[in-house]
């Protein structure tokens, strides 16, 4: 946060202006772009920068709220080395689940992956690494019900829910006879995906792909934040389902900013209001 903060006040000291509010819709047909926000503003500017990120999904368990940030994680490379010693659980069946257990094992004392079927998403070889250690276990046809712990002691334990014929969360709700079992833990990693934060983009010029992420256009060079839109330009996770670092993330922001400044000194404002709108980026 303090770098964030001191990334923050260099920024105003070269000019640049932060302005609080979700954005609700986006005109990027014509210019100025407009955006819609929260507060019922309306900002117009030439060249817009979308770096909205992705948020993790959750499951929905019980306690997760509370707990979020206090043994319940979404980043084991984030958060994984505050679990030495620890018997922890990485919930999803795909190759981020994987992913995070394997890394997860180089801390923890076990590691169980619990998944609702008893068949994983993941690629075959990632689904190997994690069969074959030693210290990942899985927890088939199971999902987690709730969280138990507080935020002064963190995660202590949870409680999962298994039937031979998977999805049991379901049956669980419907009043079938399903096993419900009581573990202790000390951490708990969702690895279920993450979902882009472009709603507002939606029935816009922008192009998403299946999920929702910005689709950036084939560039002569290696690479380019440019979307479909004119002078609309994407960096971060909001555009990367790879890596989601934030150095990575980091990196397409320079590149962004510089490939929209090249657009606008290529590109001649449509009026003198319109030049006088400064590139603002949008940012929930």
């Amino acid at each position: 946060m303090e770098l964030i903060q001191r990334g923050k006040e260099q920024a105003e000291r070269f000019g640049a202006e932060f302005q609080h509010g979700s954005i609700e819709a986006a005109e990027v047909e014509e210019r100025p772009l407009e955006l819609s926000l929260s507060t019922g503003e309306t900002i117009r500017t030439r060249a817009l920068i979308v770096a909205t990120g992705a948020s993790a999904r959750w499951v929905g368990a019980d306690g997760e709220e509370e707990l979020m940030g206090y043994g319940l994680s979404t980043c084991a490379t984030c958060d994984g080395a505050f679990h030495r010693g620890d018997d922890v659980l990485v919930i999803g069946g795909g190759d981020s689940a994987m992913e995070e257990a394997l890394f997860l094992a180089k801390f923890a004392d076990s590691v169980t992956v619990v998944h609702r079927r008893e068949e994983l998403r993941a690629s075959e070889i990632m689904a190997d690494r994690a069969r074959e250690h030693a210290d990942i276990e899985f927890a088939w046809n199971t999902e987690l019900l709730a969280i138990d712990g507080s935020q002064e002691a963190g995660v202590t334990g949870a409680r999962l829910v298994s039937h031979p014929e998977g999805y049991p969360s379901e049956r669980y709700e419907n009043g079938e006879d399903v096993t419900v079992e009581e573990v202790d833990v000390g951490g708990v990693f969702y690895a279920i995906g993450h979902e882009p934060n472009t709603a507002f983009l939606q029935d816009t010029p922008v192009e998403l792909d299946s999920d929702g992420y910005v689709r950036t256009t084939d560039a002569d060079s290696w690479a380019t934040t440019a979307t479909a839109a004119e002078g609309v330009f994407a960096a971060g996770d909001v555009m990367d389902r790879a890596y989601q670092q934030a150095v990575t993330a980091a990196g397409m922001g320079s590149m962004a900013a510089l490939d929209a400044e090249e657009w606008l000194e290529s590109t001649p404002a449509p009026s003198a209001a319109a030049a006088e709108a400064p590139p603002m980026e949008a940012d929930d």
